[in-house]
């Protein structure tokens, strides 16, 4: 079967395109390393619905990008295609089901350790729908290396109804994934192009059935969690209710952690508030080193 490349995007320095190998298919990611100090960790970032890996290395500002802020402090960062999603994107035309996608990652990673130096272990750095897959991953595995992981823009209640989900252009999907316009830098959506795709059907037809899946993954994560609600979040309920109920179903999690993130839209990671997020996430993996090693 052939495949399509899609429009590359500019990369941020040292950023290098990488292939890993799963059972299904291969995967697309980027990845940048340290450079002349030992890995301290790997961050795997991964990539919500309607975007790719793209969305880690953003090009608007150069506060923006999650790779090169992790790798001048001494981690390496690899940003994942999910199935569906950058150069082998029509290997998947329909995307693949959230369990299939668990699988098709965790492969992904495990040829990852193979070939590169993780550090001390893998931190789980996800977006949205990459949340959900995130979760997966880790409740269907082994934690082994797994040393935290940090989901922005993801809950277990959503704040639309059912039918909204399964529209790709659904009156309002704009501004729920985006917010206002200000909250990013300029240049934002002109440098969007090679970044954003598509959301593959199997996606939005699961969608709608988060809430339920979220209560079986929730309560076999045992590693430590933060999660991160952007100030103008219109996709997820954010509210103390809300916030209660989530923390409460991941029972099993050594910590739970739950922050607001001021003056950010649903796409934190390509505004202005994305390396104060950064930041934060990092800090999170700092605490979890400093758990494992204590």
């Amino acid at each position: 079967m052939t495949t399509t490349v899609p429009k590359e995007s500019a990369l941020s320095h040292g950023v290098r395109r990488i292939t890993l190998e799963a059972d299904e298919a291969p995967v697309s990611g980027l990845l940048l390393t340290p450079e002349d100090v030992p890995v301290r960790a790997t961050v795997v970032a991964v990539h919500g619905g309607g975007v790719n890996a793209h969305y880690f290395d953003g090009q608007a500002h150069p506060h923006v990008s999650l790779l090169t802020l992790g790798a001048r402090l001494g981690f390496s960062v690899l940003a994942v295609d999910r199935p569906g999603y950058g150069r082998y994107a029509d290997l998947f035309p329909l995307g693949q089901r959230l369990a299939d996608q668990a699988a098709t990652l965790w492969e992904a990673l495990t040829d990852f350790r193979n070939r590169y130096d993780t550090g001390a272990g893998l931190f789980l750095l996800a977006h949205s729908y990459g949340g959900k897959l995130a979760l997966t991953t880790v409740a269907n595995n082994d934690i082994g290396d797994l040393l935290g992981l940090d989901i922005s823009g993801m809950g277990n209640r959503y704040a639309v109804q059912p039918d909204q989900l399964a529209d790709p252009h659904g009156k309002g999907r704009w501004e729920r994934t985006w917010g206002g316009l200000g909250l990013y830098p300029p240049g934002t959506f002109q440098l969007s192009s090679a970044m954003v795709s598509p959301m593959p059907r199997y996606e939005l037809a699961e969608a709608a059935a988060w809430p339920r899946l979220f209560d079986d993954v929730a309560r076999r994560i045992r590693i430590p969690v933060r999660l991160t609600f952007a100030e103008h979040e219109r996709w997820w309920r954010h509210d103390d209710r809300s916030l209660a109920d989530l923390v409460s179903r991941l029972s099993v999690s050594p910590r739970v952690v739950v922050d607001c993130q001021p003056d950010a839209g649903h796409n934190i990671s390509l505004g202005w508030a994305a390396r104060s997020y950064h930041l934060r996430s990092l800090a999170f993996l700092e605490e979890c080193l400093a758990r494992r090693e204590g």
